[in-house]
């Protein structure tokens, strides 16, 4: 292909992108309510339990219409990944061997189950863990009412959830490191100390304004996740 033909495949798969992202937003709004339900349970079951009022609020005239927004639009995004993700690959396959495109065929679905698991765990296990603690610790230590704002706990789910969704794709990504030359079987035996060192960091980048339960709880498993990373890599890498 030329480069004009190449330029024309880009704009059209942009434009057929950006499509299906406005229909993902539209149907994001539609079933937000239902999501941001969903998100307050942990929160509603906590606050039940330590006998305080499990309704969130707001301080500011727009502040519940902002967030809802914000959160419908990730939410759409979200829905609408799969179709721009599909329009990525048309325009890159075309530069691809075959080879190539087995490695992504078995990525693509691995990294969204990863992500998808990723997610789960922080909404199920991980958050209302770290909830749990934080209003006990402000009840019996410091004697403070948890009363939380829509906006801060919408906040905080959506950065716990993205956390662990983007650092369970770390054995996708190590695996390709590997394929890619950047990463071979001897630098992981003799970097490991420095990949601790390097998960901590990221885990305390990942959850800003964190406890240290929701640091550790995600600094141990994305250590294990690059371990499985290495195992991929002893098994099928080179």
């Amino acid at each position: 292909m030329r480069l004009e033909d190449h330029l024309d495949e880009l704009r059209k798969r942009l434009i057929l992108a950006l499509a299906g992202g406005v229909v993902g937003m539209g149907a994001g709004l539609y079933y937000t309510s239902a999501m941001i339900r969903w998100l307050c349970v942990p929160y509603e079951e906590i606050m039940r339990a330590a006998n305080l009022d499990p309704r969130l609020q707001t301080i500011t005239p727009t502040g519940g219409f902002t967030t809802y927004m914000q959160i419908a639009m990730w939410f759409g995004l979200v829905l609408a990944s799969p179709w721009i993700f599909f329009q990525l690959w048309k325009f890159v396959s075309a530069g691809l061997y075959a080879r190539e495109k087995r490695y992504v065929y078995l990525a693509v679905p691995a990294s969204a189950i990863l992500f998808l698991c990723g997610v789960m765990l922080s909404v199920i296990v991980i958050t209302p863990l770290t909830l749990h603690f934080l209003v006990t610790f402000n009840r019996d230590w410091l004697s403070v009412v948890s009363a939380f704002t829509f906006q801060s706990y919408m906040s905080f789910m959506v950065t716990m959830m993205l956390a662990f969704g983007l650092s369970f794709e770390t054995p996708i990504m190590v695996f390709f490191l590997n394929k890619l030359g950047f990463l071979s079987r001897s630098r992981i035996t003799q970097s490991r100390r420095y990949v601790i060192l390097a998960v901590v960091v990221i885990a305390a980048v990942l959850t800003p304004g964190s406890d240290l339960i929701s640091l550790i709880a995600l600094a141990v498993p994305l250590y294990l996740l690059f371990e499985l990373g290495v195992l991929l890599i002893w098994l099928f890498g080179s």
